[in-house]
């Protein structure tokens, strides 16, 4: 209940009237406070700590986020791994190149060089017995020449007769297995008929035999395929004709 207010206060001197009206609005804001004291309940905390409360729940609060980025970092094996072990992890699974031996492929290096296999060559025709008359004696000469010297035989020049008895006895040996092996190995035979008239051939065995004189037949030359005659048995005499005798011969100058 407000009281009367007497009539000496109204003669107060002007100074304490500014206080009072200072006082007003700090009694109206109390009243105000009082209400929303009543409205909202009374507070356990003391007046100021909402604010540090607040930034307390904040801060707890940021913890458990960092611990979410940690687990979410860890979960993903991607955002851990930093460029520079992705880069190391790609390195060390990547296959280092095997380096070849040294030396492996070089002759300095000391490492022996694998020896080449070839086929051996086919071996050459062996003519039958008997001498063509007809054949062309200087064309085949060069034939054997060209032969020989693609796979290095040598060239047997046969001048013979088909009258002639040794130069038969000289075919029979030469059809044998044995000597026909070592002919068609080591050999181009080629057969010269000098029993008739041809002056060609008569040549042929001048300019392969130019000792000269009585020719006893057969007459075997060996020549190199450089064309360089070997042995002349119109020098040497004839070996015995005989496959013993034959392939001894034959063996002797095919190297």
């Amino acid at each position: 209940m407000l009281r009367p207010v007497r009539a000496d206060r109204r003669t107060t001197s002007p100074r304490s009237a500014a206080p009072l009206g200072r006082r007003l609005p700090l009694v109206a804001a109390a009243v105000v406070a009082a209400g929303l004291t009543a409205a909202c309940g009374p507070s356990s905390a003391p007046a100021g700590s909402a604010a540090p409360a607040t930034a307390a729940q904040s801060s707890q609060a940021l913890p458990s986020e960092s611990q979410a980025a940690t687990a979410s970092a860890e979960a993903s094996p991607t955002a851990s791994a930093s460029p520079s072990a992705s880069a190391s992890a790609s390195a060390s699974s990547s296959p280092t190149p095997s380096r070849a031996p040294s030396g492996s492929g070089s002759t300095g290096g000391g490492s022996a060089k694998p020896a080449r296999t070839s086929a051996a060559p086919a071996p050459a025709k062996v003519p039958g017995p008997g001498y063509d008359s007809s054949a062309d004696a200087q064309k085949q000469i060069d034939a054997a020449l060209r032969a020989a010297k693609a796979d290095g035989r040598m060239v047997l020049l046969d001048f013979g007769a088909n009258w002639c008895g040794n130069c038969k006895a000289a075919d029979k040996v030469f059809a044998q297995s044995q000597t026909a092996g070592i002919l068609g190995a080591s050999y181009h035979l080629v057969k010269v008929d000098i029993g008739g008239n041809s002056s060609a051939n008569s040549a042929l065995l001048r300019k392969y035999s130019p000792s000269g004189g009585t020719y006893t037949m057969p007459v075997l030359v060996v020549v190199s395929p450089s064309g360089t005659v070997r042995t002349d048995t119109h020098v040497t005499g004839n070996p015995s004709l005989t496959a013993e005798g034959i392939n001894s011969f034959l063996r002797k100058w095919a190297a």
